[in-house]
This record gives structure tokens, sequence and C-alpha cells, in this order.
């Protein structure tokens, strides 16, 4: 591969660096519509980037996304001389420098990289995603905006009309063009959002048509523009981890010997934590009897509850969890503990960052799941799917797992959301969308119950569900 120091220039490299040199200070001849633009792509990344995360921008301009975000460091490199003394002069708290997007070698590496419309104008794409996946964290992202290729001739006609500074020849692409170079460049998407179908500040139809008509589907593969979220695909874990099993436990004492006798062990060690609450039957009795006669490898521990609750157990659980790798198994034992190796697997393996398992794929035994619930299930999924722009087939199997590392973040950034779930599913997967977690699920068997009776209301809690619904569409989708 040559250096990239070395990469040729081209051409429009002389045109894209005078076109930038002159838009750093001059403004079209109606303005507003890049303005409000340029509010949107802020307002969304502001959303989009957790608070915790050390920010670089590359091609940051005049600094005006950076100086938008509430993160602690906020670092931006711009080729033009122009514009990183135009963003010093501006926002002089901003760490600002005169770097090439394609080229530059720093040591830091960042948690979210923005590049925000960078690939219209650069020479050479692949080199640019690859320059900025070296420069990520294990864990981080990167924020790329680009304009929907549909909109080129729209584009161009604004810049006739004075509504646009006339740039140089785009680089324009298709998203099976940008899919093939995030290959390449050893990228995948996490997830993306397609925004603005009107790019004016129309009163009192255009907010309504931006945030609610245009995100639907059929009507959003006309947006403007789309921001991606990419991750680095990951290595695999070089250790083994060690694992937490956390098992909200309520009526379930016929359960207790076979969780017990069942679960794997995983990674370096795996400890197994039983959460009782509010249990009518001897299910406390029976997980204290089961502690005493073990003598097997699994660490055993038992918590009293006294919230109410499957998420306030689980919650309970993982705060006392010691494991590198957190699961949660339902006690109902509908979904065999010895799956939870598959979940393990794909976890270190570096193939996604957050795991379920969904029981809609394979058949399921006779009496696992009730009729209406499948349905809704099925309903509640495929509304989800819509509201996360993630594809999830079954939001509400109870097994689980994630990073006890991402937990801690996403319980820290709790306040978010508010506390909203009884059930603790879309805690989870709520939080794992907003910290941009790469979301996978795992075809799993749902079996039947062996002891006890569900607690699953299905009118009652299905009321819970649209609640949900109503949570994502507000905190993640509408906005």
């Amino acid at each position: 591969m040559i250096p990239l120091s070395l990469a040729p220039k081209t051409r429009a490299d002389d045109h894209w660096r005078a076109y930038f040199e002159h838009a750093i200070r001059a403004r079209p001849r109606f303005g507003a519509a890049p303005d409000f633009l340029r509010a949107d792509i802020v307002t969304t990344l502001r959303r989009l980037i957790p608070t915790d995360a050390e920010v670089l921008e590359v091609g940051c301009g005049a600094g005006e996304a950076l100086d938008a975000l509430p993160n602690r460091v906020r670092h931006g490199i711009d080729y033009t001389p122009a514009a990183v003394s135009r963003a010093k002069e501006l926002h002089p708290e901003l760490h600002v420098t005169n770097e090439d997007a394609l080229s530059f070698d720093r040591p830091d590496r960042y948690d979210a990289i923005i590049a925000d419309r960078l690939i219209h104008g650069v020479p050479d794409i692949q080199r640019l995603l690859e320059n900025l996946a070296h420069h990520l964290t294990r864990d981080g992202r990167i924020f790329l905006t680009c304009f929907n290729y549909l909109w080129e001739a729209a584009i161009r006609a604004g810049e006739l009309a004075g509504l646009k500074i006339p740039t140089p020849e785009n680089n324009w692409l298709s998203d099976s063009d940008l899919q093939n170079l995030f290959t390449i460049a050893n990228l995948e998407v996490v997830k993306f959002e397609d925004r603005m179908i009107l790019p004016a500040n129309v009163p009192v139809v255009g907010k309504f048509i931006n945030r609610y008509v245009g995100t639907l589907p059929g009507i959003r593969i006309a947006s403007l523009y789309r921001v991606y979220v990419l991750r680095r695909r990951a290595d695999p874990v070089a250790r083994q981890p060690s694992v937490t099993v956390v098992v909200p436990a309520r009526n379930e004492e016929g359960n207790v010997p076979n969780i017990i006798a069942r679960t794997p062990v995983m990674g370096s060690n795996t400890e197994l934590i039983f959460v009782e609450g509010g249990s009518t039957d001897n299910t406390r009795g029976a997980i204290e009897e089961a502690i005493r006669k073990y003598r097997g490898p699994l660490k055993l521990s038992l918590y009293q509850q006294t919230g109410k609750g499957k998420g306030d157990a689980v919650r309970l659980g993982f705060s006392k969890a010691r494991g590198d790798l957190l699961m949660i198994l339902d006690a109902d034992l509908t979904v065999p503990p010895e799956e939870l190796p598959k979940f393990y697997d794909v976890m270190v393996r570096g193939l996604t960052d957050y795991v379920h398992g969904t029981r809609l794929v394979y058949p399921m035994e006779s009496e696992a799941m009730r009729f209406l619930n499948k349905l809704g299930n099925i309903g509640f999924s495929k509304m989800f799917s819509f509201l996360l722009n993630q594809p999830l087939k079954d939001t509400l199997c109870g097994t689980k797992v994630l990073w006890r590392q991402d937990y801690e973040r996403l319980a820290a950034n709790r306040d978010y959301f508010g506390d909203f779930d009884p059930f603790g599913d879309y805690d989870l997967i709520f939080g794992a969308s907003k910290l941009n977690l790469k979301i996978l699920e795992i075809p799993i068997r749902y079996r039947d119950r062996t002891y006890g009776t569900t607690n699953i209301s299905r009118f009652r809690h299905g009321w819970m569900l649209l609640k949900m619904c109503g949570v994502a569409a507000t905190k993640l989708k509408f906005v």
C-alpha cells in the first residue's frame, strides 16, 4: 500500500482547496437553506454522539459542529489555513489544527470521529475511511454524513439559483457504493438515519414533514442526506473474559435445580446470580438450599429484590456482577441455558456489541407462546425496527448479553429515557441504540415451560409495550 503521505494529488484538489478557502467567509445570496441544513446536521450529531466520547471532526471548517457538542474533548482538523484561523477566532476553546484528513497521523485515538459531507470532495474516499478507522478507539464510531445522490440535480439547481455556493465536481455515491467502500476499509454500519425531505424552514408544515412524514418507509428514500454510524470490524478478544449470568426468579421454585445443573461454564469463570423477589412459592428457599449443597465450578449467589419487576431485578443483579460479560437468563428455561455459549461466542469474536435471542425464527413447541402473544411480538418487533433504525425480530426475548463496561455507560446515561421500563428489555435495547452499539440477534428454539405459569399479562403488558413505542418515538426517532 502506498503511504498516505505519498497519495497523488489531482487537479480537483486545487479546485476544492480554492472553494473551501472562499466558502469559509463567503455566503450565498440566499443563505437560509444552507443554515437550515447545517443546524439539522449539528442537532443530529449532538443527539447521536455520546456525551462521554472524545471527539475529532475532520474537515471541521469554522468549528460550528464541534462548538455545539457538550463533550469535554473536541479536536478538529481542516486542510485549509483559513478555516483553522476562522475556527480559532470564533471558538478559541477548541483544539483545531491544519491537517489533511487523508494523511494526518497522530497518536490520539477517538471515541467519535465526524466526517460531515467530506466524502463529496476528497480525491480518495477509501484512504479517508481507512485513516479515520486507524484513529478510532476499539469501541469508537465514525459519524459520516453525505447527500443522497438522487438530489444531485436539485443541489446543482440550488447553486445556480444562489441558494448554495457552487462547488467543484462532487463525488456522488449510492448506498451500494458506500457499502462497498466500508467493506474495503474494514468498517461496518451500526445504523443510519435519513434526514430532511424539505430543506427549508417552512412555518407550521416544515417541521411536521421533516420530523414525521420524512421518516416513513417509502418516503425517506427521498431524504436530502443520510448519517451513517460506522464501527471498525473488531478483532476477536485476545483473552477469555469472565461471565456473569443473572437469573431473575419469581415463582420458579421447580426450575432452580435445572438452572444450576444446565448453566455451562464459559470464559475464564462463570458466576450465576439469582435475584428473587415477590415469590408466593418457596423459590428463595430452593435457591438457598441449592447454593448450600452445590460443589461445582459455577460461583453462585442470591440477592433479595426490594423493588418490583424484572427490570429492577436485572439492574440489581448487574450491579453485583463481577464478570466482564453480562448475560440474562429467564428462570422459566424456555430459552435453554445450553444456548448461552452461542451468545458468548459472537461477543468474543467481535461480531457485535450487544446480542439477544430471537424466538421467531425456528418453530416453537406447542405451548411455548400463545397465539395472540406471538402476533403481538411480531407486530411490536416491526414497529421497533422502524423506530430504532436497526432490524429487530424479537425485542422481548429475555436472553440478552452485553459487555459490563457498555452496561455501565448505559446505566450512567439512563436519565435520557428515565425510569420507564418495568420489563428491563427496552431499557437495555434503547440504551444500546443510544450508545450506537451494534445489535445482533441469535435464533433460538423456544421451549414449553416445565414448571409454573407465565408472569405475562397480554393486555396489561401490551399497553405497556405501546408506551415503550412512545418513548422510542419521542426520544430516538421523531427528533
